[in-house]
């Protein structure tokens, strides 16, 4: 397990700014982690009150960089300040934002590499550095759809630093000893972008931004206005279906990652795997109709899977 450089010692907050700094984060977590939370709730106090303050940061990241009254290059001034307040929170200077005294807390008791979360910032800007660059303007243009990404190759940088770099932050708080589990916490982050991008292709073309790759698109003579207005559905369920089986190969990591976190974080992980993979089950019986509504699993359906996960936490 490879591990993290220890912050300066500096400021140390009182155990009751860190009861609420943590509350604070669970509660981020609560409200905007739709379907990661329930694989939170199986994990011992500790470690659920860690993941929550590096949820509660990619959530700030996300805010920022997605913010429409701001300027572009606005959001992109206001991004750094925010990674250089952690990058000094973490040095050991005081800090009175709940999501840093957490996080920094939670950086020290579980050896999370700094560098993780600066990808993580570093993959939420993405988006926002293309449009600085290209001059794209921020707002709803029913002739402005941008396709991102090229080839594969490039969709997985992105899903690299928006997804895997959580999975990699994510083991460390889970524990593990063998370091093939990073490789596939990253495989395991790839397989979770691919179902959101999936599960959200209407939504995003709608905002003007296309994930899927143009050669993919290419390949089922798709062009990204299709996705917006869900015509051709045959072609749009062909070039899904790829899309799910490509996603499908990724989470099969998950099977080998398994048994190596620490035993007490197997049933969180087992938990956020069965979510986001019964959701892809389910486009897939819907025949890849994400254009008709937004497919989400049922507060009963993640519920049920809850309650497996937590009978492998007590069997």
């Amino acid at each position: 397990m490879s591990t993290a450089v220890q912050p300066a010692q500096g400021f140390v907050p009182t155990p009751s700014q860190l009861r609420v700094a943590y509350s604070v984060c669970t509660g981020i977590a609560r409200t905007s982690a739709k379907n990661f939370f329930y694989g939170f709730l199986v994990l011992p106090r500790r470690k659920r009150e860690a993941i929550c303050a590096v949820y509660a940061y990619m959530r700030r990241c996300d805010d920022i960089t997605d913010d429409p009254s701001l300027p572009l290059q606005e959001r992109r001034f206001k991004l750094g300040q925010w990674v250089e307040e952690l990058h000094r929170v973490y040095a050991g200077g005081p800090t009175d934002d709940p999501i840093l005294l957490a996080l920094a807390d939670a950086q020290r008791r579980y050896s999370i590499p700094l560098e993780l979360l600066d990808q993580l910032a570093h993959g939420t800007a993405m988006d926002l550095q293309e449009a600085i660059e290209t001059g794209r303007v921020p707002k709803f243009d029913a002739t402005a759809i941008n396709v991102h990404y090229q080839r594969f190759d490039d969709l997985y940088l992105y899903c690299y630093r928006v997804a895997s770099v959580v999975g990699l932050a994510c083991i460390r708080i889970f524990g593990y000893k063998d370091a093939r589990a990073e490789a596939l916490a990253e495989r395991c982050g790839i397989a979770f972008q691919l179902t959101n991008i999936i599960r959200d292709v209407k939504e995003d073309a709608e905002m003007g931004r296309v994930y899927i790759p143009a050669e993919d698109l290419e390949k089922f003579g798709l062009t990204a206005l299709d996705l917006r207005t869900g015509a051709d559905p045959e072609r749009l369920r062909q070039l899904l279906e790829l899309e799910t089986e490509r996603a499908r190969k990724f989470y099969c990591a998950a099977e080998d990652l398994l048994p190596l976190v620490d035993e007490d974080s197997q049933p969180a992980l087992w938990t956020l795997v069965t979510v986001y993979r019964t959701l892809l089950d389910k486009i897939t019986r819907m025949n890849y109709d994400v254009f008709t509504a937004k497919v989400r699993l049922s507060r009963f359906e993640k519920m049920r899977i809850l309650a497996k996960g937590l009978r492998r936490r007590l069997f």
